[in-house]
Parts: structure tokens; sequence; C-alpha cells
């Protein structure tokens, strides 16, 4: 079995994480207080329903904080791995706030809109100024969006991903408050709440797929069908490598773990057969990145030149 440790590099990507998650979860704080008071001055619930949807980013940026320091930590007696898996539970984390943020938007929407029609609601539409700062709120998120995003696919760092889809969600929610606010303001007051409504659709969405990613992760479900033909591809240039006949691999947060199962010629000496597998070893680590470990077993198989003396 051979490693290869790169603490530098793994210490400037936990870095890069805790950096998206510190400014995310400061930018959160600051739309929060700014939109749920707004919303409750400037009589907007569609403007009140984003700044909930902030309030919970808050909650949850402050568990993905935690997750985060603590997959940084170096692998340990218990943790042979690490713990990288950690940012997979941290967007678990983040998928379970954003599903129960979207219900919660969604109950209290539908329900203003049912008395507004009901009557027992006088809605007159919001100030122009909560319209102003949904339409800040989008802008800033588009920012947020696009630089975290930036950030976990340079990481490849589950949680930070997540983090940048509820950035992108934030984007959506913000500007359908802007929407239903303009058509309260001009006599149509229940587009207000629908607005929120709708919003809450597509952070459910988005939430749902959240989850459906991190917990794939934590299931151990196979990175793809592409890893094993590029392992497959890269063993058939080690000479000695007659087949390949199993290949499995596991994620543990960004880093792979890999067990496969190659076949020798059944003549070679166990020595021989040691160089074959080292040889698959090393160049799997070095080809494919984020490679952390390779354990190869060998299988004896029938020998070519007896097969054509044969």
């Amino acid at each position: 079995m051979t490693q290869i440790e790169s603490d530098p590099a793994s210490r400037e990507r936990n870095r890069k994480g805790l950096l998206a998650v510190q400014v995310g979860l400061t930018a959160n704080t600051l739309l929060a207080v700014l939109k749920a008071g707004i919303g409750i001055i400037g009589h907007s619930p569609a403007l009140l329903a984003d700044g909930i949807n902030s309030t919970s980013d808050v909650a949850y940026g402050v568990v993905m904080a935690i997750f985060m320091k603590l997959s940084g930590k170096p692998a340990d007696h218990e943790h042979p791995y690490g713990h990288d898996q950690m940012e997979s539970i941290a967007a678990v984390v983040v998928g379970a706030f954003v599903i129960s943020t979207a219900i919660a938007i969604f109950w209290n929407s539908v329900n203003g809109v049912y008395e507004i029609f009901s009557g027992e609601w006088s809605f007159a539409g919001a100030s122009r100024i909560a319209l102003w700062v949904s339409l800040a709120g989008a802008g800033i998120k588009v920012w947020l969006a696009l630089w975290t995003g930036k950030i976990g696919k340079e990481t490849r760092n589950t949680a930070v991903k997540a983090l940048a889809h509820d950035h992108r969600n934030d984007i959506f929610s913000s500007l359908a408050a802007a929407v239903g606010i303009f058509f309260g303001r001009t006599g149509v007051p229940w587009v207000d709440p629908l607005a929120g409504a709708m919003v809450s659709l597509v952070i459910l969405y988005t939430g749902v797929e959240i989850l459906r990613s991190a917990t794939a992760d934590l299931m151990d479900t196979l990175p793809g069908k592409r890893l094993g033909v590029e392992i497959c591809d890269l063993l058939a240039s080690v000479e000695g490598v007659q087949a390949v006949e199993e290949v499995h691999a596991h994620r543990f947060g960004p880093y792979l773990v890999v067990n496969i199962t190659i076949g020798v010629d059944g003549i070679l000496t166990v020595a021989q057969g040691d160089r074959i597998a080292t040889a698959a070893e090393e160049i799997l680590l070095e080809e494919i990145e984020f490679m952390r470990r390779v354990y190869v077993h060998y299988h004896p198989v029938a020998s070519r030149e007896g097969k054509k003396r044969g």
C-alpha cells in the first residue's frame, strides 16, 4: 500500500472552504437582519419570508462552520482516512435546513394569500424601501453564488458546493420578493405572498438535491463509470498487468480510496507480482487527482506464453 500525504495542500483547501463559509455567514447575518426588519416595517410578506430564509442560512452557517473545522483535523487511530466526510455531513445539515425553511415559507405564504382573499388581512402593498432591499439582496447573492461556486469547484468540497447552491436559491428568492413587492404596490396585493410560495418550491427542490448528493457520498456510492474507465486505461499501461478484474472506489470528502484486483502471469514469483502491484499503485496516485490511497490485490492468470504454446 502506498500513500501520499499533502498536508500543505489539504490545509489550503480547508482554509478556502472555511473562508467561503465565514463570508457567507457574515453576509447572511446582515441580510437576515435587514430583510426581516424591513419586511416587518415595510409591510412585505415576501421580503419577510426572504428574511426568514436568510435567518435559517445563519443558523446552518454556524453549524457548517463547526463541521468544516472538524473536517480539517488530521487522520488518527479511529479515523485512518481523516475527517473529510464531515464535509458531507455538513452538506446534509445544509439540505435539511433548506428543506425545513422551504416548508415554513410555503405555509406562511399560502396562508397570507388565503387571508387576503378571505378579507381577514387588509394588505395595501409594501413600502418602496422593501423593493430596494430585495433587489440589493439579489445583487449580493449573485456575487456570493459565483465566488462560492468557484471555491467549491476548486476544492471539490461538498459542503461549499451546497452553500453555493443555497446562495443561488437566494437570488431567486430575492427576485421573487421584488416582483411580489412591485405588483403589491401597483394594486395586486396577493402577488406578494404568492411570490413567497413560489420561491419556497425552488428552495425545496434544491434542498432535496443537496441531500441526495451528500447522502450518496456517505452511503459510499461509487464515484462513476468515468473513474473506472480512467483507472483501467492507466493500469493497461503498466507492464505485467494482464487483466483488471475488480475496481471499488470510495469517497472521503473530495479524496478517493481505491481497491483493485488485477491479474498477473501465473508463473511470476511473489516478488515480481509485488513489483507490478506497486507500479499500479504509483501510477494511480500520480495521475488521478485527489487519490489518497490505493490497495492492489493480484491474482495469477494463465501465462500468455503458455497459451501460445498450447
